[in-house]
């Protein structure tokens, strides 16, 4: 059990009380306080709606009466602009209206060419931009509306909101009312109709030509933010000039200021762009812009200047909706977050002009009251929990007064009872039971004694079972061994420790492991710590070393007994068998099997010697049967004949292949001592046996999969034999699957060896095919089809793998496809994994004609100088000595040499090549029917530039004599 479950029983008696008495009363206090507080709080939240609904409703029918408010003042000021562009258009249309003396006196010309308005007089200001040459500046004009300055006045003292009364005309002429110096704030050649306060009106943006409003922009007049309400001034259908009503941003927020919004709100006022036309000082927080008084007035007179794009809404993403509301009815209200709180929106479209008016209320405002009413009757709630926790601070302290008294009366005897425990589990099997007025408990102590009377009685049979289970181990296993997987030390038997001469019974895992050979070494890592990871059996068969370096064979068996949270074992137990002598029995039963077939060996030396005389007249039928078939495409004309040939040189590379497969088998069988075992890397291998073979992959439209080797494994075998094994089984899983199948490469470590295997996803192989696979020239049915084979190449995988100390085997069911694999001896890595190829480079042929052929065979020789005839002229030999004699007087761009000739070996003739100073670069081609890997390998380290094995293939013949004859096609 956990510690964290345990407690004492005085806790035990306390918390049956409190889950007993206690908690049912806290229960039933605290579903009457939090009915009392989700009471308090639906009245609250029902409260809130109500006030939220009201609230709506006002400030729905607030924005819509202060809306008509400033809708009808503006219909006023819109009023006040039609009589005065009236006025001015009659003083622009009657010649009879002239200018007084004193107009005349007030005007001046600048040296730059501007007309204007040098003192007050109770009069409007005047300039005349000398944009508009002096010679046609129209100073009458200018003069004569000085008939329209008491109006000017009227309309500027009568309403308050208006900062200014204006007329521009179309050669940008200026009178505007209160005076002021104009030449001082306006530049001279300042271009009036570029201004939204005169472009505005004209025919293209104004074509009803009636009052229309200015978005906010900056007066070039030095009064600040404003704007204007302006009409146009028609002589027929030509615009004279435009009238204008400045109303400055401080007066419209004076007079949205006066607005009476509830709960303390504020108002504002949108244009029909979402710009900020008005906003009071309340609202500068909410939306984090200033309304701006200040400006340089310089710049502001050369370029319209409007508001930055702080006051759109259109550019705040918060308030989409909103605009989306309000885009899509004229009067509502929203709710929306401004200033990180919530608050309110009511808005009223102003129809003169598109204009909104927004009125904004803090919601916390609305529901003030009510939150401090709910907040009343929280604390009554908090004072009704008080005082419960109070009375139950009192109740616990008396329960918990007699939880004490109860538990001392039942904790001695327990702890009693317990020491009882203890000492049977020390060995002591009669200790005293303790006494107690409770019968419960003195049964309890009688019942302990009476168990340890029989524990001892269970304590001597198992010592006399343990005694007779040492005794039948020890006679049928070597030692008994257990491994700790968090210390990775093995702890072994004494007759193990004796038998291998250890120092000590508990060995490192470190330690341990140089004592196994190092072929196995890294097998049996491999195969521990697949137990340690997933496994849960180990069985592993290697050599082991005693304290005098003497090997002997252990097969280890064990099974993880415990595994930690992550999986992995912390302890492996199991036995150690000595297999010696049955490995010895083993290999002298191997060694009667090879005596058992060396009667089938004499029978593969003398197919052998057959296949070796058979491939010189082999070669003059397949080099004519070409010579045939090159004569027939260059006619053009003779098919059959063609046809004939193309037969004659089929048939001629069947024979050809079994021929090969027969003289390979006989070889391996006579020459088993040319074998080179050492250790071959899985990894490489498997990759380079899948790289060779991914042509005929791709050309069968089939798939290949090639498992990955890590870390690095070594197996014990000849690398040239093992890769041949593999890529005839791959061959196989090749041309025997099914159509689009798929071909899969790949390894398994066992016990006492590492199987590499081919597995295909063909038709497989019944019983009955299987028992006649391995057989010589059985091809289980297919000899008829048009898959090539001879039937002979698993004959030599089994005899390769017996060579290698290996065996071979399958796995196969109809239908389910068949697994080959090869098992083979696990090797250590080797020490120096360099494998150093010395190879002499081609030298640079030099383009000569002439080639000497060192062949005793007549037909062979007539092939060659058939084939060749048209790259250079073929001169044949038959022995060693005429080759020689030739050499002495001649250089041949080419040397086409036989190894087996009547009076001596061909390399002879090589190295009498490759020691002469002027014969020292004549590339030589060796084309040999006698010649195995070995014989020609041996003439690639003397110094040939190619190897060919009769019966030779003519277009390869004349591929490699172009090339070493620096000649292209």
């Amino acid at each position: 059990m956990p510690r964290s479950s345990r407690y004492p029983l005085r806790q035990w008696i306390w918390r049956a009380f409190v889950q007993s008495a206690l908690i049912p009363l806290i229960l039933v206090e605290s579903v009457l306080i939090a009915v009392y507080l989700l009471t308090n709080a639906a009245i609250r939240d029902s409260q809130i709606d109500h006030l939220q609904e009201s609230a709506v409703q006002d400030l729905a029918a607030a924005v819509r009466r202060e809306g008509q408010v400033i809708d009808s003042r503006l219909q006023a000021i819109e009023a006040q602009v039609r009589i005065y562009r009236d006025a001015v258009t009659r003083a622009l249309l009657d010649p009879d209206l002239q200018p007084d003396e004193l107009e005349r006196q007030r005007h001046a010309m600048t040296p730059s060419g501007v007309f204007y308005s040098r003192s007050d007089d109770g009069r409007a200001a005047s300039f005349y931009a000398n944009g508009t040459p002096p010679e046609r500046q129209d100073h009458a004009k200018a003069l004569r509306l000085m008939h329209v300055d008491p109006l000017m006045r009227s309309i500027h003292e009568a309403n308050p909101l208006v900062a200014a009364v204006y007329f521009n005309s179309w050669d940008s002429y200026n009178r505007i009312y209160p005076f002021f110096m104009t030449p001082d704030r306006y530049p001279h050649d300042m271009v009036i109709p570029n201004y939204n306060f005169y472009y505005l009106a004209d025919a293209r943006h104004n074509p009803e030509r009636k009052v229309a409003w200015t978005d906010v922009y900056l007066d070039p007049a030095g009064q600040g933010w404003m704007m204007s309400g302006i009409a146009p001034v028609y002589r027929g259908d030509f615009l004279e000039g435009v009238v204008g009503l400045d109303i400055t941003i401080n007066n419209m927020l004076a007079e949205i200021g006066s607005l009476q919004v509830p709960w303390q709100g504020y108002a504002m006022l949108v244009s029909r762009d979402n710009n900020i036309m008005a906003l009071p000082k309340a609202g500068e927080r909410d939306f984090g812009v200033s309304e701006l008084t200040q400006y340089a007035y310089r710049q502001a007179v050369q370029q319209e200047t409007f508001k930055p794009e702080d006051f759109n809404l259109g550019k705040r993403s918060e308030l989409q909706p909103l605009l989306e509301a309000m885009a899509a009815s004229g009067s509502d209200v929203r709710e929306v977050s401004l200033g990180g709180r919530k608050q309110l929106v009511a808005w009223s479209e102003i129809p003169q002009t598109g204009w909104r008016l927004l009125l904004v209320v803090d919601e916390a405002n609305i529901f003030q009251e009510t939150n401090r009413l709910a907040e009343h009757y929280r604390q009554i709630g908090y004072l009704l929990i008080a005082g419960l926790l109070s009375f139950y601070a009192l109740f616990f302290a008396w329960m918990w007064r007699r939880s004490r008294r109860l538990s001392g009366e039942l904790a001695e005897p327990l702890q009693g009872i317990a020491g009882m425990l203890r000492k049977l589990g020390q060995g002591d099997y009669q200790p005293p039971a303790p006494s107690s007025s409770i019968d419960e408990l003195v049964v309890m102590g009688e019942a302990v004694s009476q168990a340890g009377a029989q524990l001892q009685a269970s304590e001597a049979e198992r010592e006399r079972a343990q005694r007779k289970l040492e005794l039948v181990l020890e006679s049928t296993t070597e030692s008994l061994w257990e491994m700790d997987g968090e210390t990775l030390t093995f702890k072994l038997g004494e007759r193990f420790i004796r038998r291998f001469g250890l120092q000590r019974d508990q060995v490192p895992l470190v330690e341990y492991n140089e004592r196994v050979h190092p072929d196995d070494r890294d097998r049996v890592r491999r195969l521990r710590l697949q137990c340690r990871e997933s496994e849960d059996v180990f069985d592993a068969e290697y050599r082991f070393a005693d304290a005098e370096g003497r090997y002997a064979w252990l097969l280890s068996r064990g099974q993880v007994l415990e595994r930690d949270a992550y999986g992995f074992a912390t302890k492996i137990a199991g036995t150690h068998v000595d297999i010696t002598r049955l490995k010895q029995v083993q290999e002298d039963l191997r060694r009667a099997s090879l005596e058992a077939q060396a009667a089938s060996q004499a029978k593969s030396r003398f197919l052998s010697s057959m296949s070796h005389e058979l491939r010189t007249p082999l070669n003059a039928i397949h080099g004519f049967g070409q010579l045939i078939e090159l004569e027939a495409e260059e006619q053009g004309d003779a098919q059959p004949v063609l046809g004939y040939a193309r037969e004659i040189v089929n048939a001629s590379r069947h024979l050809t292949s079994l021929v090969d497969d027969i003289l390979d088998l006989s070889s391996i069988e006579s020459r088993r001592q040319q074998l080179q075992l050492k250790p071959v890397e899985v990894g490489a291998l498997l990759a380079g046996c899948a790289e060779l073979i991914q042509p005929e992959v791709q050309q069968r439209q089939q798939q290949l999969q090639v498992m990955p080797v890590d870390p690095p494994l070594y197996v014990l075998g000849d690398v040239r034999r093992l890769r041949q094994v593999l890529l005839n089984l791959l061959s196989n899983a090749i041309k025997y699957n099914s159509p689009h199948g798929l071909v899969s490469l790949g390894y398994e470590v066992r016990p006492s060896c590492v199987r590499l295997w081919v597995e295909d996803s063909g038709p497989g192989l019944s019983e009955e095919q299987q028992e006649r696979l391995f057989q010589p020239f059985q091809r289980l049915g297919w000899e008829n089809s048009s898959i090539p084979g001879a039937g002979i190449g698993l004959v030599l995988c089994r005899e390769l793998a017996e060579l290698m100390d290996g065996e071979i085997g399958l796995r196969s069911a109809p239908g389910e496809g068949s697994r080959f694999w090869i098992d083979l001896p696990g090797a250590a890595a080797p020490v120096d994994t360099d494998d150093v190829q010395a190879s002499t480079p081609a030298p640079e042929s030099r383009p000569l004609a002439e080639v000497l052929c060192v062949e005793d065979h007549p037909a062979c020789l007539k092939v060659l100088q058939e084939g060749l005839r048209d790259l250079a002229e073929v001169r044949g030999v038959a022995t060693v000595q005429r080759a020689l004699a030739e050499l002495e007087t001649a250089t041949p761009a080419l040397v086409l040499l036989d190894l087996d000739l009547p009076d001596g070996d061909g390399l002879e003739v090589l190295d009498y090549l490759r020691r002469s100073v002027r014969l020292h670069e004549v590339p030589v081609l060796v084309i040999s029917a006698a010649a195995d890997e070995e014989a020609f390998a041996e003439a690639r380290h003397r110094g040939a530039q190619g190897c060919l094995a009769k019966p030779v293939d003519l277009q390869q013949v004349r591929r490699l004599a172009m090339s070493l004859l620096g000649q292209t096609a």
